[in-house]
């Protein structure tokens, strides 16, 4: 039997969103040197600083939300259809 898509979906971005938000202040820590990322609204970062913070943050989230779409929907596509 078929799940219904879009509650699976919406449950699922939530919780990866989540996940990939403690990936992304992880990544950070390494690469930024830094406890937490610049916001585009902090006098003390460097334009490159803030930029880089963005373009990492935007490919993270951007991978993951194909990754769990895409699972999602293949796991969707193998079920049965409903009776």
């Amino acid at each position: 039997m078929r799940i219904a898509s879009e509650p699976v979906g919406l449950d699922l971005g939530a919780v990866s969103g989540m996940a990939v938000g403690a990936v992304f202040k992880q990544t950070w820590k390494m690469v930024g040197h830094d406890q937490e990322a610049p916001d585009g609204t902090g006098e003390d970062r460097s334009w490159s600083e803030v930029l880089l913070a963005a373009a990492l943050q935007g490919a993270i989230f951007a991978g993951s939300k194909a990754a769990v779409d895409r699972a999602g929907a293949t796991a969707n596509c193998r079920l049965p259809p409903a009776a």
